[in-house]
Parts: structure tokens; sequence; C-alpha cells
């Protein structure tokens, strides 16, 4: 509905501003170093919790087999941000986007080149 978009708009731009999943995210790998868990800044409004080594990349072990190139599209590329390892992983072409539209632009200059 328009009042969970918005309320998730304000949130995300509350967060934006004051930081707040970066500093939870920071607590928490400070709290819990020694239990073998990455945290990482999600989508909008979420963080991500999970054991080391399931991040994105944990499905490149299958598509490298199937695959001679892999792309992925992630907005949140930066370091703690949840498309990281995956857009810096040396089998990934990885490319940071702004939004769907932009996604659409540099998947369609990607096939392009690719002749598709």
């Amino acid at each position: 509905s328009s009042d969970l978009s918005s309320g998730i708009n304000a949130e995300y731009g509350y967060d934006k501003e004051h930081k707040l999943r970066e500093q939870f995210v920071c607590a928490l790998k400070n709290k819990f170093p020694d239990l073998g868990m990455k945290y990482s800044i999600g989508g909008q409004i979420s963080f991500d919790c999970f054991p080391i080594g399931w991040d994105k990349t944990y499905c490149l072990q299958y598509l490298e087999k199937q695959f001679d190139a892999i792309y992925f599209y992630g907005d949140k590329t930066y370091k703690d941000g949840n498309d990281y390892e995956i857009y810096n992983d040396s089998r990934v072409h990885g490319r940071t986007v702004t939004g769907p539209d932009d996604t659409m632009k540099q998947v369609s200059a990607d096939l392009e080149q690719l002749g598709i």
C-alpha cells in the first residue's frame, strides 16, 4: 500500500541521514566478533546477518560451472554493503547501479556489447 511505501521511504531517509543501520552493523561486529557471522547493510531498510561464506558469492560455485561469464548488478557494492563480496569477486563482472532505470540501462549495454 502507499502508506507502507511512504513509511519505508521515511525510514530509509531517516537512516540515510542518521546512519542507524551502519552504527548497528558496527555494534554487532564489535559485540559478537567470534560467532563466525557476517553483518552487512541490506536493502532499503534492512541489515543482513549470516554465517561467513554464505553471502551472495555462495551461488558462484554452481554458476561458474555452467556459465562462461557472470554479471551482477547491485546497489550496495560498498564495504559492509550486502552486495560487496559478490561485486568484488574475481569470477563476476560487477556493476553498481542506482535504481531500476539504471539497472535496465546497464544490463542493456552489457547485452548489446555481448551481441545479445
